[in-house]
């Protein structure tokens, strides 16, 4: 039996290890062989890593680069914007969004001229409403990060309603697509969203290291990224100290030396995601976590996650009893091989393709047996 449910955290897939190391054995006879060819092989790697992205998200060519995570993206994007677009204006993003992006712009804030504002959550509520966003959101915010779906309540927003009233305030919109991507169909096909930023490690189980940047063609464009380098030009070995220019695609958001391993490491997993499609990976999500849920309302839990699968991410969030200590709960799982995580009081379950089809019941057998009776913890 397979009792993984940690998708938010790290994905997998039948035959990952096998493939991943395939695919590394295969780099490191290149990386050491006494010859001339590693970096046209190497880049040949990367670029089909992109390739692969790309068609995630149906992303067009050069609209896509790789970065370490999704904190580098965001600084890349917003580091490479005129001046004028962020100065004395308003940056929003939502409560629930990512920390680390928020400790990011809560720093670039000063430098930048922008003020930061944060959509707090209603009383009582876990996730931020999209109606609560949108009242907030007026032309003079220069720039919206939308969270897809967020990584404590799999709360899923309505990213084409918000980024259309985006596009009627002016506003530069991003998504940070990570919880998301993999499990959830998403695309930037209408040209609804400026930038998108992500990783590899969740849905599309690839590794860490392995972040993107997409920026739409147009504001690509008069972009001049402060984070630059010698890949930031069309000839990464032109080396003229006094002329230097931006390549014309996405790779003026390049910089030194790209990182290429977590890239022949993530490819693997993104395609084997794409040979077996996204709706039908969902379709067999959904099952477990309407399970899930069916059996959470049995025990009288607190559900912290939407009810409605539209509303919701590939993951279910419980409030656990009061009475209960989480990461206690969470070894006593594990040494039943039935692995999850809690972040505070908040139980986090994210049912893949190598979850059982039994494991559902079996956690919550488990969680009967181990988790003691009383009161819950107000959602």
């Amino acid at each position: 039996m397979s009792g993984y449910f940690l998708y938010h955290s790290i994905g997998t897939f039948p035959g990952k290890a096998a493939r991943m190391g395939e695919a590394l054995s295969r780099f490191s006879k290149v990386w050491s062989a006494e010859d001339d060819g590693q970096w046209p092989a190497a880049l040949a790697e990367r670029q089909a890593f992109i390739d692969a992205w790309r068609a995630v998200i149906d992303a067009p060519a050069g609209s896509m680069t790789t970065t370490e995570n999704v904190t580098t993206a965001l600084y890349s994007l917003i580091g490479g914007l005129p001046a004028e677009r962020l100065r004395g204006q308003r940056v929003l993003v939502a409560a629930d969004c990512f920390p680390s992006l928020h400790f990011l712009l809560a720093g670039l804030a000063p430098r930048f001229g922008f003020m930061l504002e944060t959509v707090p959550f209603r009383r009582g509520e876990a996730w931020v409403r999209d109606e609560d966003f949108i009242a907030r959101w007026q032309n003079d915010v220069g720039l919206a990060l939308l969270t897809f779906v967020s990584s404590t309540t799999s709360h899923r927003v309505d990213v084409e309603t918000l980024a259309a009233h985006g596009r009627a305030m002016g506003s530069i919109v991003g998504v940070d697509i990570t919880q998301g991507v993999g499990i959830v169909p998403f695309s930037v096909a209408g040209g609804a969203f400026d930038f998108v930023v992500s990783t590899s490690l969740k849905w599309l189980c690839g590794a860490s290291g392995a972040g993107i940047l997409h920026v739409r063609p147009d504001l690509l464009a008069v972009c001049q990224p402060e984070l630059r380098g010698w890949f930031s030009q069309d000839n990464p070995f032109s080396w003229d100290l006094d002329a230097f220019r931006y390549a014309g695609d996405a790779r003026r958001f390049d910089h030194g030396t790209p990182s290429i391993l977590p890239a022949v490491a993530s490819l693997p997993g993104i395609r084997w995601v794409m040979e077996h499609g996204i709706s039908a990976l969902r379709d067999n999500n959904l099952r477990a976590c309407r399970r899930i849920i069916d059996h959470a309302r049995d025990l009288g839990w607190p559900i912290v996650s939407p009810l409605n699968d539209y509303a919701r991410g590939g993951s279910v969030m419980l409030t656990l009893p009061e009475t209960t200590e989480p990461q206690a709960l969470i070894a006593a799982l594990r040494e039943r091989a039935l692995f999850c995580d809690a972040r505070g009081s908040t139980l986090r379950l994210s049912p893949g393709v190598v979850t059982a089809e039994g494991a559902v019941e079996e956690l919550f057998n488990a969680l009967t047996r181990i988790v003691p009776t009383g009161r819950t913890r107000s959602a």
